[in-house]
């Protein structure tokens, strides 16, 4: 089915929504600069007022009040500012980089290099990740934990609920400006550390204060106030306020070391749950129809609070902590507070409270971010077409099929047409388009597999898991020859496909042998597969193994052509019917001079 178009083109968005907050960040810099004089202003009245009025204890307490209180006020605007500021920075770069994917250079964004994996069901040969790779087309994802899962979906080779899938890239590909603002938002925060190492701190916390800690710093700081309000009032002598103070501070001593270690541990998380409570409430304040997005909506929100609240709430007490290194609060807060006790003891409650859902709700974050990433494609591909998914005979039926990362003028489209259990042979010129064919094949059923629309004005398609045997190389480290490392590719496949049904895309099997072994063989193994109930298809330069088509009922010839005219190769990049006849390796070595 066809994906419902926007309103316009999203060049044309990006394009608007750039200009729209670039105006936005010219007002707030002349804003934060008119903050700026202000507080000036502010500061260097109060100044003159106190120098002034001095010792005139009525005119100068009021003017020092109302001076602090504005400046602190002033304080709190400017901060303000400079967080609109700095989204709005955001929001501009966010638009800037889909503009120049659009305009075809995604070569800046991240490769997902670390995904690489070449025993990977079919990651490897269809370069999913690395430079230029479909992942770095596609990644917008601006956790680790979202980019984790965007690359999981890419690679879990799972068929199952795929409306469902296509439901949730729908309806979150229609609202463009609610993903901005979500990964807006993610980036003003930097995180160092990994939701995973977090959660781990969390799930394997061991409480190392007492019990008692829960009401000795609040007994403590009653009397150190009732002391202070007796020493004021000269009904006791200063010497027993000091002496509390310095048993405050023994106390505090006492359970320093402890205070440290969760205070290192503590620190690491901080960044992470100032960046996540936002996103948080950027999910639960959202309305959603798709039944994953309730669902996911419905595990972030707790009836007596909402999981943002509660991630805000543990940001600023870790905050807090991270305040002792402050000499004056370090001292006086400990010495009358026992301060860093209390919120020593606020953590590990957090901990002991919410340390079986903590993970869950990262995990809902993560699902939402790598979401975004697939409904940002769809959303920059309006004509591309949502899989109309079926369980007949017809495994891929496709008009126009073609490759998403081939720009439009440079790419031949094709109908492709296969049924269940049915397998084609390709042949065909060098450079005439064969790889590139599987690719496309391959690629396209990743994307319906995960929900994406694909590069095809049609596309009706029966889900099928997907496996490949199309880049094999030798490896020095594990001592294999080529040839042994083919083999164990196809070894793999077989064994796979005995318990479950695959589309198998095979490009020029058995290379690492001779030609007439290699014909042998490869017609022995194209029978195995047709036997075993397999779909898929094979591309192949030996125009041998074509000849099975008259033995089997279930294979099909195909090819893609090349001609010479005018001393020119010359590519339509095709795919017909039947048995390719003309071969190029000559003429090109001829060509290019090399024989």
């Amino acid at each position: 089915m066809r994906i419902k178009k926007p309103m316009q083109n999203p060049l044309q968005f990006y394009k608007n929504e750039k200009q729209v907050f670039e105006l936005e960040l010219s007002s707030l810099k002349k804003k934060l600069a008119t903050s700026s004089t202000i507080r000036l202003l502010v500061f260097i009245c109060t100044a003159l007022g106190i120098y002034f009025f001095f010792g005139e204890t009525k005119t100068v307490v009021p003017i020092t009040l109302i001076g602090i209180v504005l400046f602190i006020y002033l304080i709190v605007k400017h901060t303000d500012l400079q967080h609109k500021r700095d989204f709005t920075k955001n929001l501009i770069k966010i638009n800037k980089t889909e503009i120049k994917v659009l305009n075809g250079d995604c070569f800046s964004l991240d490769d997902g290099k670390e995904f690489i994996d070449p025993s990977h069901f079919y990651s490897y040969d269809i370069d999913l990740f690395g430079r230029g790779s479909f992942f770095q087309y596609t990644n917008r994802t601006v956790t680790n934990e979202g980019k984790n899962k965007l690359a999981q979906s890419f690679t879990e080779n799972e068929i199952t609920t795929i409306k469902n899938k296509q439901e949730v890239i729908k309806e979150l590909s229609q609202i463009p400006k609610w993903r901005q603002q979500f990964s807006a938002n993610a980036s003003l925060v930097k995180v160092q550390y990994s939701a995973k190492a977090i959660v781990n701190w969390i799930h394997n916390y061991k409480s190392i204060f007492p019990p008692f800690l829960s009401f000795l710093p609040l007994v403590f700081s009653i009397i150190s106030l009732l002391l202070i309000l007796l020493v004021s009032l000269q009904i006791i002598n200063s010497q027993i306020l000091i002496v509390w103070f310095f048993i405050g501070l023994g106390v505090s001593g006492i359970y320093l070391k402890k205070v440290n270690t969760l205070y290192e541990e503590a620190n690491k998380a901080k960044n992470t749950f100032k960046q996540y409570h936002k996103l948080l409430d950027k999910i639960e304040t959202a309305k959603f129809t798709s039944q994953i997005l309730k669902i996911k909506q419905q595990e972030i929100n707790r009836e007596s609070q909402k999981a943002s609240k509660i991630f805000n709430q543990f940001s600023k007490t870790l905050d807090a902590l991270d305040q002792r290194n402050n000499v004056i609060i370090a001292i006086v807060a400990n010495g009358f507070l026992l301060r860093d006790l209390k919120i020593s003891y606020k953590i590990e409650k957090w901990i002991h409270t919410y340390h079986n859902q903590v993970e869950n709700w990262f995990d809902v974050i993560a699902f939402f971010d790598a979401q975004n990433s697939l409904a940002n494609f769809s959303f920059n591909h309006p004509n591309y077409t949502l899989p109309e998914i079926n369980n007949d005979n017809k495994i891929i039926v496709a008009k126009n099929l073609g490759h998403p990362l081939l720009k439009k003028p440079q790419r031949i489209d094709n109908n492709f047409d296969i049924e269940d259990q049915q397998f084609f042979i390709i042949t065909g010129a060098n450079m005439a388009g064969k790889s590139t064919f599987l690719r496309t094949v391959s690629l396209s059923i990743m994307m319906a597999n995960i929900g994406l629309p694909v590069c095809a004005d049609k596309f009706k398609y029966s889900p099928i898991k997907l496996i490949t045997s199309m880049r094999t190389s030798d490896s020095l480290t594990d001592d294999e020859s080529y040839f042994f490392s083919e083999l164990k590719r196809l070894k793999f496949i077989v064994e796979n496909i005995k318990t479950e049904n695959y589309f198998i895309i095979l490009d020029e099997i058995l290379k690492g042998t001779n030609s007439t072994d290699k014909a042998i063989g490869s017609k022995k193994f194209v029978k195995k597969l047709v036997a075993s109930n397999s779909t898929g298809i094979i591309a192949t330069h030996d125009l041998s193994l074509c000849e099975i088509e008259k033995d089997l009922s279930q294979v099909k010839n195909f090819y893609f052509d090349a001609e010479i005219i005018n001393n020119e190769l010359y590519f339509d990049y095709t795919l017909k019917d039947g048995i390719c006849k003309n071969m190029n390796a000559s003429f090109l070595l001829k060509k290019m001079e090399i024989v």
